[in-house]
């Protein structure tokens, strides 16, 4: 098994994020840390187009900023009747600052007499050293948008999301079901996958970097 001589950032301030990445890598030789470890750090402009953009330019900041090899996800809805929104600005659909409510209620309104109601999740995982390329990692998730919320778990669009094999909305999960089927879940089991030769690829790249 490979190890890591140096931590491993998780590009998050996220703590339950955090710690399903823990969870996640627990089984292997390196030490994880999340941005609140360390000092004030400059916020990356999430400005990119695609969420593998978005995923790249937070890993590849943070790697630059902390000189540790960086983790980093971007994740979103993508709702087909409404052409792919909300897409990278799920966050922030309903305006800078929005919380998961207002973002629901402004879905659901849009989707109000909507027919087709197809949406899926999208994660992409992005590693990467100071200096160089990225590692990349999907996960994607099919499902269908309620006509109003159900449940009272997760977080974001869980509670409109509705996940037709399960009979039951992201909300109405358990922790452990869902991790199985999310697009978070179906990506970090890609990583987990191929996480030790991510490990050796992580040590070579670092050991090629001017000191």
């Amino acid at each position: 098994m490979g190890s890591l001589d140096r931590p491993l950032v998780i590009a998050t301030r996220n703590k339950g994020k955090l710690a399903e990445f823990k969870e996640l890598l627990k089984g292997f030789d390196l030490e994880v840390r999340g941005l609140d470890d360390f000092g004030p750090i400059p916020e990356v402009m999430e400005d990119g187009e695609t969420f593998e953009e978005n995923a790249v330019k937070k890993a590849r900041f943070t790697a630059k900023v902390l000189g540790l090899p960086a983790l980093a996800d971007d994740s979103g809805l993508v709702v087909k009747a409404l052409g792919g929104a909300p897409g990278v600005y799920s966050a922030r659909y309903a305006g800078a600052g929005a919380n998961d409510e207002a973002n629901n209620k402004k879905l659901l309104k849009a989707m109000e007499g909507v027919a087709d109601r197809q949406a899926e999740f999208v994660c992409v995982i992005a590693i990467a050293v100071p200096r160089g390329p990225a590692l990349i990692y999907e996960g994607r998730c099919q499902g269908e948008i309620l006509e109003e919320a159900r449940g009272k778990g997760g977080f974001g669009y869980d509670p409109v999301f509705y996940y037709p094999p399960l009979k039951k909305s992201f909300a109405e999960l358990s922790p452990e079901e869902k991790n199985k089927v999310s697009h978070r879940g179906r990506a970090m089991n890609e990583l987990k996958g191929e996480f030790d030769k991510v490990l050796i690829w992580l040590q070579q790249r670092l050991l090629e970097e001017p000191p």
